[in-house]
């Protein structure tokens, strides 16, 4: 029998799993898609990344915390460790970035299903504009959950 600890080691490390290689799957499907700027492409792989990001993405964005808070408990450390409160603030930081990518991502998905529907056969403009803004706000988001790995991994003392 599985015991409590390691059901919500398990399930954090899971869902850790599905959060990052979903984004780090979509997003290369998005970059990839756009660099070869087939519009009936882009309208495909846009829906599919938003599809993606709320059937895994966002449950996997909900479930990192609350077994996060499970397993602080569990450990009895105080929620207040220099290593978590920095933790916190990264994972923050990574939703704030992450949100409007989200946002985004289904404005390119609907201005090319609207360009689509028109019958052109070029990306609009505003989705070119939309893709630049969602790439470079990529960027943060991903580089905060690789220091959320590593302060997960090491749990460092940060201050005393």
């Amino acid at each position: 029998m599985i015991d409590a600890y390691e059901l919500a080691r398990w399930l954090h490390i899971l869902s850790s799993t599905v959060l990052f290689g979903t984004g780090i799957g979509t997003a290369f499907q998005m970059v990839w898609a756009m660099h070869l700027g087939d519009l009936r492409g882009i309208h495909v792989v846009s829906r599919g990344v938003v599809t993606a990001d709320w059937l895994f993405t966002t449950p996997a964005g909900i479930v990192q915390p609350a077994t996060g808070l499970w397993l602080i408990w569990l450990q009895g450390w105080s929620l207040w460790e220099d290593w978590l409160v920095v933790t916190y603030v990264l994972y923050v930081l990574a939703f704030c970035f992450w949100a409007p990518v989200v946002a985004l991502q289904i404005r390119i998905r609907d201005l090319a299903g609207e360009a689509l529907q028109r019958g052109e056969t070029v990306l609009p403009a505003a989705a070119k504009s939309a893709y630049c803004i969602w790439f470079a706000l990529g960027w943060p988001a991903f580089l905060a959950l690789i220091a959320v790995f590593w302060l997960m991994v090491t749990k460092p003392t940060l201050w005393s």
